[in-house]
C-alpha cells in the first residue's frame, strides 16, 4: 500500500514593509547629470511626472521640456511615452528627482555645431533679432551671434529681421557659452568659388582705413592694402581714393579660410607711379598687365619655383576686430542648473504602490524669460562681412 503525504499549505506574511525593504535592496541609485529612460505617466499643467524605476515618480517641469519655449505638456510630451530623460536635481525631502529633456538637446545641440565647425560647413538660419553690436540667429536650437563686422551687406541690420543667412562658423565654445558666426566668410568663400587669383573685377571703395582700402567686389569685401597700390611711395590710401570711388583691381590672393580677399592696383600699372600720375591708362590696360601677370605665375610654376605669398603688412587683427572682449550674448539662455526646485512647486512624492488616477499639481514658476540681449558690439568698420524670445 502506498503512503499518501499531505502537504500542508504554509500562509507567508508579506508586508508593506517587507516589500519596501526588498525595494531598497533593489532600488537603483540615481545621481544628477544622469540620463535614464523613463516613461511619462502623468501630465499636469506645468510639468509631468515620469517612471524611471525609482520608488517616487520623478518630475519634469515644463520649462525643462525642451531647448525651445513649450506652452503645455503636451506638445512635447505624451502619456505612457518612453524617452531619455537628464537628472537635473538630486532628490528633493520627498524623494523626488527633477527631470530635464532641454539639457540633452543642448548637449546634442554643441555637439552637432561642434561637428560642422570641424566640417566647416555653410549653415543657413533666420535672423531673429538684432542690437548694437550684430544680429542673434539659432543654429541647431543655440543662439548664435553674428558680429556687425561680420554681416555683410548694405540693408540696416534692422531690416535684416526674418532674413535668412548663409553663416560660416567663427566661434564654437561650449565651455564660454559662446556660438559666433560670420555671414561675410560664407559670401566671400561662395564668390571665392567664381573668382581666381589674376582675374581682374571693378569694384567700389567702401572703406579707407590707414593700412588700405577696403573695397566691395560683388558684395563681398577686398583689401587693397597701402603696398599694393603703387610701385611709388604713398603716405596715405585718402591720397589717391575717396568712399564710393569705382576702381579696377586684380585679385592677388584669396583666402577661403580668413575669408578675405587680397588686390592689387600695383601689379597693373605698365610704368611705375601710374596709379598716382595716370590712372586711366592703368585702367585702360588693366586686362594686359593682368595677362603678363598670368603668365608669369605659369612660368614660376613650370619652373618648380615656389611662388611667395603675398604678405600684405597687416595682421587680421587690424583688418577685423577682435571678438575675443566683444559683448557676446550666450548661445544659451541659462546654463547654470538650477539648485533645486521648491518642494511646494513640485506635485509630492508618489509611491510607487500607489500611483492615483490623476495628481493635482501645484504651479511651477513659468518658464525662464529670456534675458536681454546685451548692447553688444561696436563694429569696427569692415564692409562686408544665443536662446528663447
Amino acid at each position: 500500500m502506498v503512503n499518501q503525504k499531505t502537504t500542508a499549505t504554509v500562509d507567508i506574511g508579506f508586508s508593506h514593509e517587507d516589500f519596501a525593504a526588498l525595494l531598497d535592496k533593489y532600488d537603483y541609485h540615481f545621481n544628477p547629470g544622469d540620463i535614464v529612460a523613463g516613461t511619462v505617466f502623468s501630465l499636469e499643467p506645468r510639468g509631468a511626472l515620469i517612471d524611471i524605476g525609482a520608488k517616487t515618480a520623478a518630475y519634469i517641469p515644463i520649462q525643462e521640456m525642451s531647448i525651445n519655449r513649450v506652452d503645455a505638456p503636451e506638445e512635447v510630451l505624451q502619456s505612457n511615452e518612453t524617452r531619455e530623460f537628464f537628472i537635473l536635481t538630486d532628490e528633493n525631502e520627498d524623494g523626488q528627482l527633477t527631470l530635464s529633456i532641454r539639457r540633452i538637446e543642448y548637449m546634442r545641440a554643441w555637439e552637432r555645431v561642434r561637428q560642422l565647425q570641424t566640417e566647416d560647413a555653410t549653415v543657413r538660419s533666420l535672423v531673429f533679432a538684432t542690437n548694437r553690436g550684430g544680429a542673434l540667429v539659432r543654429i541647431e536650437g543655440l543662439r548664435g551671434f553674428i558680429p556687425g563686422s561680420h554681416i555683410s551687406t548694405r540693408k540696416p541690420k534692422e531690416d535684416l529681421v526674418g532674413e535668412e543667412l548663409p553663416l560660416k562658423f567663427l566661434e564654437v565654445d561650449e565651455d564660454r557659452n559662446r556660438l559666433v558666426l560670420s555671414h561675410r566668410r560664407a559670401l566671400v568663400e561662395r564668390k571665392m568659388n567664381r573668382l581666381e587669383v589674376g582675374e581682374v573685377v571693378i569694384g567700389t571703395v567702401r572703406g579707407i582705413k590707414p593700412y588700405g582700402a577696403f573695397i566691395d567686389i560683388g558684395g563681398v569685401s577686398g583689401l587693397l592694402h597701402i603696398s599694393e597700390i603703387s610701385h611709388d611711395h604713398i603716405d596715405t590710401p585718402h591720397s589717391v581714393f575717396n568712399v564710393n570711388d569705382e576702381v579696377k583691381v586684380m585679385i592677388i590672393d584669396l583666402d577661403a579660410e580668413r575669408g578675405r580677399i587680397s588686390l592689387s592696383t600695383k601689379q597693373l600699372e605698365p610704368e611705375p607711379g601710374d596709379m598716382i600720375k595716370n590712372r586711366d591708362r592703368v585702367y585702360d590696360m588693366a586686362e594686359e598687365m593682368a595677362a603678363k601677370y598670368r603668365e608669369q605665375m605659369r612660368a614660376k610654376l613650370q619652373g618648380n619655383t615656389a611662388i611667395p605669398s603675398i604678405e600684405i603688412g597687416v595682421s587680421d587683427e587690424e583688418v577685423l576686430p577682435s571678438i575675443e572682449d566683444e559683448d557676446v550674448p550666450p548661445a544659451t539662455e541659462d546654463e547654470d542648473v538650477p539648485a533645486a526646485i521648491e518642494a511646494e512647486e513640485v506635485p509630492a512624492a508618489i509611491e510607487a504602490e500607489e500611483v492615483p488616477a490623476a495628481i493635482e499639481a501645484e504651479e511651477v514658476p513659468a518658464a525662464i524669460e529670456a534675458e536681454e540681449v546685451p548692447a553688444a558690439i561696436e563694429a569696427e568698420e569692415v564692409p562686408a562681412a544665443t536662446e528663447e524670445e
